[in-house]
C-alpha cells in the first residue's frame, strides 16, 4: 500500500518555474515506478512524466520535454517534478502515482495508486 501526498503547486506568470513534490508512505516506495499527470479542466488526464523506481531512467510527454524534470528521493520517499518556463497551457491540477511496472508507465491504467493533486495555475 502506498499513500500519496502532492504539494507545492500555486499560481506563477508565464516564463516562471515551481517544483512539485509528492511525499509517499508506506515500505513499497522504492520498489514503485513514478508518474506525473495533470488535467486541465474540461480534458482527460494527460500523462507528463515518468521514472523508474531506482530513478535512472525518466520520460517526458513531448509538451514538457526540456522544460520539466522528474527525480526521486528513495531515502526521502518523495518524488520531485520541477517545472520551468510554465506556460499557461500547463494549468492543470497535478496527480502523482504510484505503479509496480518498474519503468514506470505512459498509462495512467497502469497506475494503482493516486495522490489528491496539486493545482498549478500559470497566467499569461
Amino acid at each position: 500500500q502506498v499513500q500519496l501526498v502532492e504539494s507545492g503547486g500555486g499560481l506563477v506568470q508565464a516564463g516562471g518555474s515551481l517544483r512539485l513534490s509528492c511525499a509517499a508512505s508506506g515500505r513499497t516506495f522504492s520498489s514503485s515506478g513514478m508518474g506525473w499527470f495533470r488535467q486541465a479542466p474540461g480534458k482527460e488526464r494527460e500523462f507528463v512524466a515518468a521514472i523508474s523506481r531506482g530513478g535512472g531512467v525518466t520520460s517526458y510527454a513531448d509538451s514538457v520535454k526540456g522544460r520539466f524534470t522528474i527525480s526521486r528521493d528513495n531515502a526521502k520517499n518523495t518524488v520531485y517534478l520541477q517545472m520551468n518556463d510554465l506556460k499557461p497551457e500547463d494549468t492543470a491540477v497535478y496527480y502523482c502515482a504510484a505503479t509496480g511496472r518498474t519503468f514506470g508507465s505512459r498509462l495512467s491504467d497502469d497506475y494503482g495508486y493516486w495522490g489528491q493533486g496539486t493545482q498549478v495555475t500559470v497566467s499569461s
